[in-house]
């Protein structure tokens, strides 16, 4: 039998294959997010205010969609390492169907409370108008996006990075072309404004959809999907959601921080809000090669607890640390020094300029701490302990950003805002410190100095 590379490849060489292609697909995505911001920007402050005020219900849809494919994931993996071929295909079979289900859900929501939503944070007509078209496209045509993710995620569980990207890289580059097309009318296709922007969305994410089912379908052999005959496993299912769930909910959080927020800064002015997305979708393209990172480290982690491999563990959390630190840090040093430059791409107003600079450069702050908690955070995911990564979200954004938030707007002094959140990732990386700890006692230090694959080898040799 063909041994997995995630059992034998050097740890760095198979750290940075696994994790490159990820890191480059979400750079690109990160890409996506800002130029599409950057065009809608261009339509007024408006639209910019209502794509941002749409965000939380967007990655709400991410996070049930990333948190089921980390789930699954997390068993897939183990499985492969276990060498139980059954069960890994049972966990990717039940999570495709999961996908489909998490579609209809958000279907429904999609014909009912996108009205609700907006009026709840805004009562300006033109925001509302335009927000509320661009959502509802967004949700109702939303099956791509939810299969996308999870045929991405079911080849980096079996370490076909490269594919990943591919299919991820697709479908923001469609969507980048597309954008400019839609929302200006170029080359004889009609000028819809912030409507177009969700159009091109939703097209890319079904074109990469139908790539990622080409490319699980000729190229991934470490697993079979049941596509005749399949019967939701009730067990598989469960154990999905036990790791997934949190994760989701992880994510999830973020639209509740962003919600809060929006509503907090409403007090001050439709401008504030729009600084603050012009922020979030900034400061993704730090954060995207981070995440890129540790969904190249999740696997590689499972596999080899499956394997009972100590030392590949510990090396891949040290490197996976060091890696997101360094990017975190290069960061930190392009938010703090050209503050300006990154506003004037969104058509910034002079006083979009004047709450925008010191935003960039207070909120930057928390990058020191945050490469640290998002790789521990991925360890904790690995070893089917996300309740940790959800007790340090939960912390992080509800017990201390948004009551921080709310504290400092009472100042009357929008800047003062900012600092909850370099305060808030302060607080994460000490309680990550401590689970981390937990890990190492629990999981990592019990293991035997052998790894499981070599047991296996001497076995048969003395037979």
């Amino acid at each position: 039998m063909k041994k997995n590379k995630m059992g034998i490849m050097p740890v760095n060489k198979l750290l940075i294959s696994m994790s490159l292609p990820m890191m480059l697909s979400m750079i690109v995505q990160s890409l996506y997010n800002i130029v599409d911001s950057i065009f809608v920007a261009q339509l007024s402050e408006n639209a910019l205010t209502a794509v941002t005020l749409a965000f939380p219900i967007q990655n709400l849809m991410i996070a049930i969609q990333v948190g089921t494919g980390v789930g699954m994931n997390a068993i897939l993996s183990r499985k492969l390492g276990e060498n139980q071929f059954e069960e890994a295909n049972s966990a990717a079979s039940n999570g495709v169907f999961l996908s489909i289900i998490h579609y209809l859900f958000i279907l429904v929501l999609g014909l009912t409370i996108v009205p609700f939503f907006f009026r709840s944070q805004t009562s300006d007509p033109e925001i509302l108008a335009q927000g509320e078209v661009y959502l509802r496209i967004i949700m109702i045509f939303s099956l791509g996006l939810f299969l996308q993710v999870i045929f991405e995620k079911l080849l980096q569980g079996t370490g076909k990075s490269v594919y990943s990207m591919w299919i991820q890289g697709s479908g923001a580059i469609i969507n980048i072309i597309l954008d400019p097309l839609f929302i200006f009318g170029w080359f004889g296709f009609p000028a819809m404004g912030v409507t177009g922007a969700a159009v091109a969305t939703v097209i890319g994410q079904t074109i990469a959809a139908l790539i990622g089912i080409f490319l699980n379908y000729y190229k991934n052999d470490e697993i079979k999907l049941q596509y005749t005959n399949f019967r939701p496993h009730l067990d598989t299912i469960k154990r999905i959601y036990v790791v997934g769930v949190p994760s989701a909910i992880m994510i999830a959080i973020t639209s509740v921080t962003i919600f809060s927020l929006n509503k907090i800064l409403m007090q001050f002015s439709p401008t504030a809000i729009a600084v603050y997305g012009v922020y979030f979708r900034l400061q993704s393209f730090a954060f995207m090669p981070v995440f890129g990172l540790n969904n190249g480290m999740i696997p590689i982690v499972a596999f080899n607890f499956g394997a009972r491999n100590k030392e590949r563990i510990k090396e891949a959390i040290r490197l996976g640390i060091q890696y997101a630190t360094a990017i975190m840090l290069l960061s930190l040093i392009l938010f703090q020094f050209f503050p300006v430059a990154l506003l004037d791409l969104f058509n910034a107003s002079p006083e979009m300029l004047e709450i925008g600079i010191p935003a960039m450069r207070i909120i930057s702050l928390s990058f020191l701490f945050a490469g640290f908690s998002i790789i521990v955070s991925t360890v904790f995911q690995a070893f089917g302990r996300g309740m940790f990564g959800l007790y340090v979200s939960i912390t992080r954004q509800l017990v201390v950003l948004i009551p921080l938030a709310f504290l400092f707007s009472l100042t009357g002094r929008v800047e003062a805002i900012w600092w909850s959140y370099p305060l808030s990732e302060l607080a994460s990386a000490l309680l990550c410190v401590y689970f981390l700890r937990v890990i190492y006692k629990t999981y990592i230090d019990p293991l035997p100095d052998e790894p499981l694959m070599q047991n296996n080898v001497n076995s048969e040799a003395a037979g």
